[in-house]
């Protein structure tokens, strides 16, 4: 048991390390939210971005919903937001109604289902894209994360 809490912290320690990457040139995505507002990535340039790709019917996605959402809202006035894609065939209206439900304020853009996407490929759900706040990639990871966890990387990236 002791060895699988070592096993699970370093895990969480190890949090975008091994899926770091590098990329000079910013990235961009043009979306328009469950709302109607057209959204730009460039738009939020000076804050770091967590672009998450999700949906309704994935349980991991689910699961970190609320994690997602009160990172946004410690951090969207000074240092971060949240971006969530919405990967599924799901008719607007029950999106919304889902939305609503699980109590999610953070921008959230209906995006088509594929493996290639304008942040790199998605393979499983969920997918999180980190981008920096000069608009370059930064960081990827596939499945559940947590608030705790994307500061401790950002804390990390901003002290080098």
């Amino acid at each position: 048991m002791k060895l699988v809490k070592v096993v699970a912290l370093l895990l969480g320690v190890c949090f975008f390390a091994v899926q770091s990457l590098s990329q000079a040139e910013p990235v961009e995505f043009t979306g328009v939210d469950i709302n109607g507002n057209e959204l730009r990535l460039s738009d939020y340039r000076g804050k770091w971005v967590l672009v998450n790709y999700w949906a309704t019917w994935c349980m991991p996605c689910v699961k970190e919903l609320p994690e997602l959402e009160a990172f946004h809202n410690k951090h969207k006035e000074k240092m971060a937001v949240v971006l969530g894609l919405n990967m599924e065939s799901i008719k607007l209206e029950k999106l919304r109604a889902f939305v609503s439900d699980k109590s999610v304020t953070y921008p959230i853009v209906q995006v088509e289902m594929t493996v290639q996407t304008p942040f790199g490929s998605v393979f499983g759900m969920p997918t999180s894209f980190l981008v920096n706040p000069k608009g370059e990639l930064a960081a990827r990871e596939v499945g559940v994360i947590s608030a705790e966890l994307i500061e401790n990387f950002i804390l990390r990236t901003e002290d080098k």
